[in-house]
């Protein structure tokens, strides 16, 4: 075997890596823009994006498997094993798959930002507080007195919260001279 018997699905390889760079490129800016226009920290567009590349890195994965001649009956055999180990290992763990789940959620639909003073409806452990970093797992939330608490994403996403107080966190920055 020679490279030149390999020649179409290398051309065929190259088109499929440089569509993948621009899709992402686009992707990576889209993920951007909507994050910088709803005031969302940087962290959280990187983690986003790092979510979106893993996955359409999976996908070049299985279109190049099929150029360099792979059977769909062999990939079926392949995933529906990978699926089967993941799917055990994942019920296991579901509550940290729930969670990152709420984050990407979160990310693209979550009315509140870092800085806003919020109230979750809980009926046995109600909190006021001011979200100081939201994270892939869970919230970091600043109580009056001074406490955090980290809340699961996937909680937010269950409970009633209502805004207290846009950019509460400017406020106090502004009365003590100090962050919080």
């Amino acid at each position: 075997m020679d490279i030149n018997d390999f020649k179409w699905e290398l051309i065929q390889s190259g088109i499929v890596i440089i569509s993948l760079l621009v899709l992402r490129f686009i992707i990576n800016f889209t993920i951007a823009k909507i994050g910088k226009k709803n005031g969302i920290n940087i962290a959280r567009i990187r983690l986003i994006q790092r979510y979106t590349s893993v996955v359409l890195m999976l996908i070049v994965i299985l279109i190049e498997a099929f150029i360099f001649g792979a059977e769909f009956k062999d990939l079926a055999v392949i995933f529906s094993s990978v699926f089967a180990i993941l799917g055990i290992a994942l019920f296991a763990i579901w509550s940290i798959l729930s969670n990152i789940t709420s984050g990407i959620i979160m990310f693209f639909s979550f009315p509140y930002k870092v800085g806003d003073k919020i109230e979750i409806h809980d009926k046995d452990f109600p909190v006021k507080a001011i979200i100081e970093d939201i994270r892939s797992f869970q919230l970091h939330l600043r109580l009056e007195n001074g406490d955090l608490v980290t809340y699961p994403n996937n909680l937010m996403l269950q409970k009633a919260v209502t805004l207290v107080q846009k950019d509460a966190i400017e406020e106090i920055i502004e009365d003590d001279g100090e962050a919080v």
